[in-house]
């Protein structure tokens, strides 16, 4: 059972060594990496902060220590009204069938559930030890608890958004404090803890970071805290907040071509997404928060997969030629984004968003055809080079990979075009999305006209129509945050946050909205969660 616990307490920046022996672990011994050897100096807080920027990375990542399948992208980004699991794996299934599948015992949530409580304790380890004597100038103190801080808010962010009330520590866990007598906390509590954090944070985190391109910037914790207002229904903070970001001339949108394509056929929107274009160095001043990834360096291998999910498995579609057989005409290749396996897709309603001239909806954006590259798959009839378009006016259908997909995700290993994961740094965080939270605070507070000028910004960039106050209204801000942001947004979150979600999943996702019900607003706690909590018996969610 002491595993079981061990969920709420677990942090990964720091392992003792369980074959040690008393009298080595009552020592101040420098070559094990104890938190009393690490936390010392900068050097020590940096590493351990640069385990919590891993922790980060870990959210796109497609397994974890104990085997899950995926962290974050299932729960986040489908069941959802404009994505859903094209590929009926495990987790996939639940979020496409929910009902039955959607249980307390399902591995992925305690998977998500151990790996953000691992991010809090670790944070807490640092916030602990930076306030004990130690070699931080007051300077690099705050510096270093700002970090910190920034993400322990962040993963009580996530867990808010999927569990409701959730037990809130903020303390260090050590083996004298192991509890089995959790009980959840409040919503509000928990948000306020966040929003201390994250004003804290505010203070001290970079404006501009040219030496780390991966730190988060006080742009990122802004963006966050407006988010977190438009929550909490405190809307004139939302836009102040949010004002902080559109306003900062550091964070201007893109507006014109840039980066390692700008001499290539594309747009502006579509750069932002070119592998090579996520960091400001490269002009990216959208950028508010980069994860970096590195194939072949220490440390920067974060196992990421958005293009294998992203993606969809376009060399399995099926081509019919003249004699009536088919043959499968299409070979990975970096044209069209390597090699994916399509889990997750655009709902049809999602494909639908987009005026004729959205340049967020082009084929630049998207993947609507492909041009036959495989010459041993040539369907007789056709030649090499033929365009085949596709599907775009059926329902969405699970294991369909004749269905369009983004592009946003396009990567391919210099080494191997086949490889699974990829190595590109990306956007976690880009001011684009700020402008939707403003507009969502001013139409909140009435202001539509000004509403309709932060909706416009995007829409100037991308070529689309502009519209007028009188056409604001929430569905039409979350259509066009579908529009700019798909597959980026944590779209669950969104939809939860503006009380949406159930309506529009009915609506919209033709595979989860005939079953989706009141319950599955929140998942279930982890079974092994309430398992762990011997002494205190924590409470369920609703319904399950």
């Amino acid at each position: 059972m002491k595993a079981l616990t061990i969920t709420l307490q677990l942090a990964l920046t720091i392992s003792l060594i369980s074959s040690c022996s008393k009298d080595t672990l009552n020592e101040s011994s420098p070559n094990i990496l104890l938190a009393d050897n690490l936390y010392k100096d900068k050097a020590g807080f940096d590493a351990g902060l640069n385990g919590l920027y891993d922790e980060a990375r870990r959210s796109r990542s497609g397994s974890t220590y104990g085997g899950s399948t995926n962290l974050m992208l299932e729960p986040a980004f489908i069941g959802v009204d404009n994505a859903y699991g094209n590929y009926e794996d495990t987790y996939e299934k639940v979020f496409n069938s929910w009902g039955a599948n959607n249980n307390a015992s399902v591995i992925h949530y305690r998977y998500v559930w151990s790996w953000l409580y691992e991010t809090i304790n670790a944070a807490n380890t640092i916030i602990n030890r930076a306030g004990q004597p130690n070699s931080l100038t007051e300077t690099e103190k705050n510096q270093v608890l700002a970090e910190a801080r920034f993400f322990r808010g962040w993963a009580y962010r996530h867990l808010t958004y999927l569990w409701g009330d959730v037990p809130l520590t903020l303390e260090e866990s050590s083996g004298t404090n192991i509890r089995t007598d959790w009980q959840r906390t409040p919503v509000a509590e928990v948000r306020a803890a966040i929003e201390a954090d994250w004003l804290f944070a505010e203070q001290f985190l970079p404006e501009l970071s040219a030496a780390n391109p991966g730190k988060v910037l006080k742009g990122a914790v802004q963006h966050y805290l407006a988010e977190l207002y438009l929550a909490e229904g405190k809307n004139d903070k939302a836009r102040d907040y949010a004002l902080k970001v559109t306003t900062n001339p550091n964070y201007k949108l893109v507006t014109t071509r840039f980066g390692v394509n700008a001499a290539k056929p594309g747009t502006a929107f579509t750069d932002l997404f070119v592998d090579g274009n996520a960091n400001r160095s490269a002009g990216n001043t959208e950028a508010l928060w980069v994860l970096q990834n590195e194939l072949n360096v220490a440390g920067g291998e974060g196992n990421n997969i958005m293009r294998r999910y992203w993606v969809n498995r376009y060399y399995s579609i099926a081509v019919s030629g003249t004699d009536g057989k088919s043959k499968n005409p299409f070979a990975v290749s970096a044209d069209y984004g390597g090699r994916g396996i399509g889990r997750l897709s655009p709902t049809k309603f999602a494909l639908t968003l987009y005026d004729a001239n959205d340049d967020r909806g082009s084929d630049y954006a998207w993947r609507f055809s492909y041009a036959i590259n495989n010459p041993a798959g040539i369907p007789v009839g056709k030649n090499l080079g033929d365009v085949i378009q596709l599907d775009r006016t059926s329902n969405e259908k699970v294991t369909n990979p004749n269905w369009p997909s983004t592009r946003k995700w396009d990567y391919v290993s210099p080494q191997d075009v086949t490889v699974d994961r990829q190595y590109n740094d990306q956007m976690m965080v880009r001011s684009a999305e700020t402008f939707l939270i403003l507009a969502e605070a001013y139409l909140k507070l009435g202001a539509t006209d000004l509403a309709k000028d932060a909706i416009n910004a995007l829409r100037t960039r991308a070529h689309a129509a502009q519209v007028n106050a009188s056409q604001v209204t929430l569905d039409f801000i979350l259509d066009e945050r579908s529009r700019e942001l798909f597959s980026e947004e944590e779209r669950r979150y969104t939809l939860l946050r503006t009380g949406k979600w159930l309506e529009r999943v009915k609506l919209y996702n033709k595979i989860a909205g005939p079953v989706v019900q009141a319950r599955d607003l929140l998942l279930p706690i982890p079974q092994n969660v309430i398992d762990a909590n011997l002494t205190s018996k924590m409470a369920q969610n609703k319904d399950y």
